[in-house]
């Protein structure tokens, strides 16, 4: 599955949870774990596509700063 279509899945996830704290009811618990399942699909698919662009790197190009672009999510996580 495209991350293109685990984002699609995560946003009608998450308008069929309608930003309650806690599901409410069968389509809610359907949607809190569609949502996880397409979190974790679309970071693997990120994952994936920074190891295959390393593939391609010379030794003489400059350093990536990728990891530093997790700062906001255990920001968002702490908060």
């Amino acid at each position: 599955v495209t991350n293109a279509i685990s984002g699609m899945t995560a946003v009608g996830a998450l308008e069929l949870m309608r930003g309650g704290l806690a599901p409410a009811g069968t389509a809610a618990t359907f949607a809190a774990a569609a949502v996880a399942m397409s979190a974790v699909n679309i970071a693997g698919g990120f994952l994936m596509t920074g190891r295959m662009l390393d593939m391609f790197k010379r030794p003489d190009d400059p350093p990536s700063y990728s990891k530093l672009l997790m700062v906001p999510v255990v920001i968002a996580a702490a908060y």
